[in-house]
């Protein structure tokens, strides 16, 4: 018996978004340990060199979704 470290991803409904290849003709034991939320927000900041010097000339709020942003619609 010998231990391999397989880290799975999960859609919003909870189903894998993909299935590892293993060998054939095995049976597995498995424990699953749910890994800290991978989603957390980040909070952007620009590059110290543009930081203060660049102007907004339109609309911005249609290059990002809304979730994106800090506020509700």
């Amino acid at each position: 018996m010998y231990a391999e470290r397989l880290i799975l991803e999960t859609d919003r409904s909870g189903n894998l978004k993909y299935l590892p290849k293993l060998p054939a003709n095995k049976q597995f034991e498995t424990i699953f340990l749910v890994l800290k939320d991978v989603t957390k927000r980040v909070k952007r900041t620009p590059h110290p060199d543009i930081a203060g010097k660049v102007k907004i000339m339109g609309d911005i709020f249609d290059s990002v979704p809304s979730s994106d942003w800090d506020f509700s619609l």
